[in-house]
């Protein structure tokens, strides 16, 4: 599948594995599942490790290990389940992950933006990518209300920083 990252289409240099399947060198993803069945193995392993959490998985169940990883892909089933959103603010403000943060599943242009103001930072598309529509989503919406993971000024810091006093 494509993969958007930092507003541009680039290889994905990630190897999803099933949980039966051989670990391999080079940079892997791994199920939550695997991770607690595996994760002496997996923390010795000489490789970028990253992990998928499904959106019935909690961050919370890698809470102590989240530094551990180089990659955390979080799945979004259908376009209804924003469970995903909320775990990946947990995920860049509560744990301090500062790695690879990819939307993966039913990731839609029109959530683009906000999938991004939540702490996404690559983002898996199914079908055809047309780039300038996936940028376009970027800049559609110039002011933010509220206050995000992407570290934007809310509309009203925006505002307070344009009053002279008067």
């Amino acid at each position: 599948m494509p993969l958007v990252k930092h507003g541009e289409l680039v290889a994905d240099p990630w190897t999803r594995l099933d949980d039966d399947a051989a670990l391999i060198d080079g940079p892997v993803v791994v199920t939550l599942a695997r991770w607690k069945e595996e994760r002496e193995t997996l923390i010795g392993r000489n490789g970028p490790l990253g992990i998928v959490l499904a959106s019935n998985e909690s961050p919370e169940a890698l809470a102590g290990d989240v530094l551990r990883f180089d990659l955390i892909c979080l799945e979004f089933p259908k376009f209804t389940d924003g469970r995903a959103y909320s775990h990946a603010r947990k995920l860049r403000q509560r744990y301090g992950f500062t790695g690879e943060l990819r939307a993966v599943g039913n990731v839609l242009r029109d959530q683009f933006l906000f999938m991004q103001r939540c702490g996404f930072d690559a983002f898996e598309i199914a079908g055809d990518v047309h780039l300038e529509d996936w940028l376009g989503a970027i800049t559609e919406i110039s002011v933010a209300y509220q206050a995000a993971a992407d570290g934007r000024a809310a509309a009203m810091v925006q505002r307070q920083g344009t009053c002279d006093g008067r």
